[in-house]
């Protein structure tokens, strides 16, 4: 091999070699961001101690089998398979995928071939020749090679926020299966509750004609006035008016099953509509630390990597203002067609090329553009977190106050059950009528139907607690400021995870 060819070999392997370091930030998650405040790591601050409601307990992955409800967990594993928005989120996914591909692909070698054939009549005069020139064929077959030297780590940065954007989307596309997980419960418990309303009020509408009935015998025989006619008769139509109501609930929340399982209306679940019952835990729920909890929510997952993707994009812009460095190799043979493959139509070229667009303002602009665009990614992502941690609380509180509205009145249900008792016991004994019997009962079906309204709101409050828990299922990945690909530390029982060691971005020019 010639001096020049080794030299320009020995030249390229040091640009190669070169090319492992990159200019910009490198990427941490920012020591003094909220997600790293040690007070945003511990106990919530809403769970009262010694409370019987929650424990410390990890939450499981697929937190509706705490219900032990078979019916309920058909119906979720049934609509994280087939629901239309997660369908999308999917294909999102994959695109973002397809991108981060696109992105490492630039590190391959480019490649390419071209071929030409012509018969052609040449120019005499073209070649100083002042004579004909025979009719010819000529041919031109050649092949290149060149690789982009990532001397500075455009390549890299590229890579790393096409990984980020990715990670991202993965994010979002887990925020979409809490988020419908949440909407199947909800949905599931607003059917059971308006079949056990119904069936409460079907039991109201009956007291009410006795009493209606009891009243129009009494005025026949004289015994009572046409008010008291007319009012029962005003009570039985009032209770009669609430049932459309909670059919009409009861369906909606089937055809909202359906939707959410990718069915057509019509074909909600048959399963769904036996439930009479608002399911209840039958354990106190299980809610970790503030620690597991941020880990596990994927909006903050999502905003984390958002912050990542604009800490790369600094450093692809940094790169720009640095010469881009490519080597290439190319053959060929050009000639007249009987000549081909011999040295005299054998061609060959080994080179490098240096291109550099001498930095200006406006790509110093973009550099300062992306480093605001990063200030904004972090403030996000704590804005995120913050929103995260008020929003689990606010949700403890409320669950642990409707709870101690519920005990009031299961108190209240249980001095109505025994007045309506002693009423009968009275009736029956002959010291009271018939009327202020019944009338017992009926009061005792009231504050049992708000003990069934109360159920309600707890069942909705556990739900919206296991969202802002962030549960879901069992692939979650952990915030640490590194690619979620990577395999989270485990947590169990009620450790608290450490707090991720982190630094600040810093530029680390070349």
């Amino acid at each position: 091999m010639r001096p020049n060819g080794q030299r320009l070999l020995v030249g390229a392997a040091l640009l190669a070699l070169a090319g492992c370091k990159a200019v910009g930030p490198n990427y941490h998650l920012p020591k003094d961001s909220a997600f790293a405040d040690p007070k945003a790591q511990g106990a919530f601050g809403s769970v009262p101690a010694g409370s019987e409601l929650t424990t410390s307990e990890p939450l499981p992955p697929r937190w509706w089998h705490l219900y032990d409800d078979p019916v309920l967990d058909s119906l979720e594993e049934g609509a994280l398979a087939a629901n239309t928005d997660l369908r999308v989120a999917s294909a999102n996914l994959e695109r973002a995928h397809a991108l981060t591909e696109v992105a490492r692909g630039a590190k391959d070698i480019e490649m390419g071939v071209d071929a030409s054939y012509s018969y052609t009549q040449l120019s005499g005069e073209s070649f100083l020749q002042f004579k004909h020139v025979p009719v010819s064929s000529l041919a031109d077959m050649g092949g290149n090679a060149t690789y982009q030297v990532d001397l500075f780590g455009r390549i890299r940065r590229s890579i790393e926020a096409a990984r980020a954007d990715e990670e991202e989307v993965a994010s979002i596309r887990d925020t979409v299966k809490v988020t419908v997980a949440a909407d199947v419960a909800r949905a599931y418990v607003g059917v059971c509750a308006a079949h056990e309303a119904e069936d409460l009020a079907v039991r109201s509408i009956a007291i009410e004609q006795r009493l209606l009935d009891i009243n129009r015998r009494m005025a026949r025989a004289g015994r009572s006035a046409a008010p008291d006619v007319t009012a029962g008769e005003a009570r039985l139509a009032q209770a009669q008016a609430t049932l459309p109501a909670y059919r009409a609930a009861a369906r909606a929340s089937l055809y909202r099953l359906a939707a959410l399982m990718g069915r057509v209306p019509t074909d909600y679940p048959r399963e769904a509509e036996a439930c009479r019952s608002v399911p209840q835990l039958r354990a106190p729920l299980p809610i970790g630390d503030g620690a597991a909890m941020l880990r596990r929510r994927p909006d903050v997952r999502a905003a984390e990597r958002g912050l990542a993707g604009a800490t790369a994009r600094v450093g692809l812009a940094t790169a720009n203002l640095y010469p881009s460095v490519s080597l290439g190799v190319s053959g060929g043979s050009v000639g007249l067609v009987r000549n081909l493959g011999t040295a005299l139509t054998n061609n060959w070229a080994l080179g490098s090329l240096i291109h550099w667009s001498i930095p200006t303002a406006g790509m110093r602009a973009r550099v300062r553009a992306e480093k605001a665009g990063a200030k904004g990614a972090l403030a996000h992502f704590d804005g995120v977190v913050l929103g995260a941690l008020r929003e689990t609380e606010t949700t403890l509180n409320t669950y642990a106050e409707d709870h101690n509205r519920h005990l009031a009145l299961d108190a209240a249900l249980e001095a109505a059950r025994t007045a309506a008792d002693q009423a009968r016991r009275l009736r029956e004994a002959g010291r009271a009528n018939i009327s202020a019997d019944l009338g017992s009962r009926q009061g005792a079906l009231g504050a049992e139907a708000a003990v069934v309204g109360s159920r309600h709101e707890i069942a909705m409050d556990q739900i919206e607690l296991f969202l802002a828990l962030g549960g879901g299922w069992g692939d979650e990945q952990p915030v640490t400021g590194e690619p979620a690909t990577h395999e989270p530390p485990p947590v169990t029982g009620a450790q608290t995870p450490a707090a991720p060691k982190a630094e600040a971005p810093k530029a680390e020019k070349k």
